[in-house]
């Protein structure tokens, strides 16, 4: 049951127009360019794709970047980031190219999830 949890929080915020969360995003390394998403997609850097730990797949998520206030609308395709519990997505390269993210590595973020 605990598994169903964040989906069942998912679909509802998405029904309901949204609701946002906090924390820190990276993006992927360039060298897993082509390696397949856990959604079976291949990571393509030039695609404004995320991973999500809990977002269903094909999730759409405003990702505002807190101190510039830059952001992207990018489509959850992948499951991470697990290492660092303050990270609560990991983005594709045109998505923190996007955000000016890319010096940077690691920014702080609003994710909020969109209507289609």
């Amino acid at each position: 049951m605990s598994r169903l949890a964040p989906w069942l929080v998912a679909l509802a915020l998405t029904a309901c127009g949204g609701a946002a969360r906090e924390g820190r995003a990276s993006y992927y390394a360039d060298s897993l360019a082509g390696n397949r998403t856990a959604s079976g997609e291949r990571y393509d850097p030039s695609a404004l794709t995320a991973a999500s730990p809990d977002l269903p797949f094909g999730t759409r998520v405003r990702v505002t970047r807190l101190d510039t206030g830059a952001s992207v609308v990018v489509r959850v395709n992948d499951r991470g980031p697990f290492r660092d519990r303050s990270r609560i997505l990991d983005l594709s390269r045109a998505a923190a190219e996007r955000l000016d993210m890319i010096r940077a590595g690691v920014v702080r973020v609003r994710a909020e999830i969109v209507g289609e």
